[in-house]
């Protein structure tokens, strides 16, 4: 793939991670939820208090319409946990919601990089590709999303939208 080339797993997914993944292929609906409920707390885990709170605090500022504040306590959080992928989603989605798609994309890179099963930062790129008209490539990392999570939400109609869309134009 075009898009994901240059996003190569550096950490292994934990045997919980692994687990949560192989039962996330064979559920129905309504186990998918729970599941991945489960992978995004294991994602959340720091394994620092300190950094869990940073990723809270951003978090925080986000729900509360303050992603510029959010950026703030998420770059500090990716400055002394570097390694830490949800960190790095989290300030994508900060940068996300203040339209700065650059930034965006680079943190989701990072993402991808430290976690290449982040159906979250892929969902996420795929809608800012839509947004930059971009459609292919949307398309692209909404299908690379679908492998990973075929219950991830909204994808499987952005994935239909756009290939309606695409139907008689060259791609």
């Amino acid at each position: 793939m075009l898009v994901l080339s240059s996003c190569l797993p550096v950490a292994a997914q934990t045997d919980k991670l692994d687990d949560l993944f192989a039962r996330l292929q064979k559920a129905d609906e309504g186990e998918a939820k729970q599941i991945e409920s489960d992978i995004w707390m294991e994602w959340s885990k720091s394994g620092s208090p300190a950094m869990d709170l940073l990723l809270q605090r951003g978090k925080d500022a986000m729900a509360n319409g303050q992603p510029d504040l959010a950026v703030q306590h998420l770059t500090a959080l990716v400055d002394h946990a570097p390694d830490f992928a949800e960190g790095w989603n989290a300030r994508a989605t900060a940068y996300y919601q203040l339209g700065e798609f650059g930034p965006a994309i680079a943190d989701i890179g990072k993402v991808l990089t430290l976690n290449p099963k982040h159906f979250g930062a892929l969902s996420g790129l795929g809608s800012i590709f839509e947004e930059l008209g971009k459609s292919a490539q949307a398309l692209e990392v909404y299908k690379a999303t679908l492998k990973i999570d075929p219950h991830a939400p909204g994808v499987e109609e952005a994935v239909s939208r756009i290939e309606t869309e695409l139907q008689g134009k060259d791609l």
